[in-house]
């Protein structure tokens, strides 16, 4: 399809037209995670550009191009009258409790337009899958989608690969990779080491900006690439019987294991911290005692 063809795929699809309709559910979301200042916001600002063919460039979402980030609370941001775009916080690691609310954002058990706050410990993290129970949303088809920038090179490859596999046991959908900065280091290398970590769909982008925001047909078409491998996914996924409400009772099973297991590592490391520091206070009183002896 050329550009003008994927457009129109994007504007006219509905869930209502998927081989067993909708199921129950109202809206594709894309939900976009990354590490900060890898290209989120950008990348929503460029998809909506790409859309739109006649419009101006308009910084939707407010962009952060340095490490840090911007975005402190989930936003969406809309594509058609059925497809979603939320950018969800930034972070800097996933590890411990930070990726169990990461993986909170991506189950929609932090309602949309609240603020996303790092919490570190098991009560914080209970209460948020609690108070969730009391508007619950399994009305979203979800597709995950983690934006990493090209310039930063692959380091964190274990936390990705988790990162990815994890996605598809809470989601059932693989994650789309979508490679920001492709101009600014071998993106095709870049793939490569993302399909070998277990990534299926792999895509790079030079996203607009105010800066660099004259249209061309390779930029625009890989914006609209990226939307519509979203569209393949949920076709797919719904060629099979979905139950929504089912769906987000096992997101929640899998958010309290990993909270709990998040929990139990880290009184693992508490107690591992304790007792180093036993020794140590046990080793500075032998010392002293030894000291003492000689002096007298």
């Amino acid at each position: 399809m050329d550009h003008r063809q994927l457009r129109d795929n994007i504007r006219t699809f509905s869930l209502d037209d998927c081989a067993r309709g909708n199921q129950g559910y109202n809206r594709v979301l894309l939900q976009l995670f990354g590490y900060t200042g890898h290209g989120k916001s950008s990348l929503i600002n460029s998809c909506i550009y790409a859309l739109d063919d006649a419009g101006r460039f308009i910084e939707h979402a407010e962009a952060q191009d340095q490490d840090g980030g911007k975005t402190m609370i989930r936003k969406a941001y809309e594509l058609t009258g059925n497809i979603t775009m939320v950018d969800n916080r930034g972070y800097n690691r996933m590890d411990g409790f930070q990726r169990a609310e990461v993986y909170a954002q991506l189950g929609n058990f932090i309602p949309i337009g609240e603020r996303v706050v790092w919490r570190d410990n098991y009560t914080d993290m209970m209460t948020i899958v609690e108070r969730s129970d009391m508007d619950p949303n399994y009305t979203d088809f979800i597709v995950p989608v983690l934006v990493y920038s090209v310039k930063v090179g692959l380091s964190e490859r274990t936390e990705l690969k988790i990162f990815i596999s994890n996605c598809i046991k809470m989601t059932g959908v693989a994650p789309i990779i979508v490679l920001t900065q492709k101009n600014s280091g071998d993106f095709w290398d870049m793939e490569k080491r993302f399909k070998l970590i277990g990534a299926e769909t792999v895509i790079a982008v030079e996203n607009y900006t105010k800066e660099s925001q004259i249209k061309t047909l390779g930029r625009t078409t890989d914006f609209l690439m990226f939307i519509n491998g979203a569209i393949k996914q949920v076709k797919f996924r719904m060629e099979q019987t979905r139950n929504p409400q089912e769906e987000r009772v096992q997101r929640k099973i899998f958010l309290l294991q990993y909270i709990h297991e998040a929990d139990k590592k880290q009184e693992e490391e508490k107690r591992e911290r304790e007792r180093s520091q036993e020794e140590a206070n046990s080793r500075k009183g032998v010392w002293g005692w030894y000291n003492w002896v000689l002096r007298r």
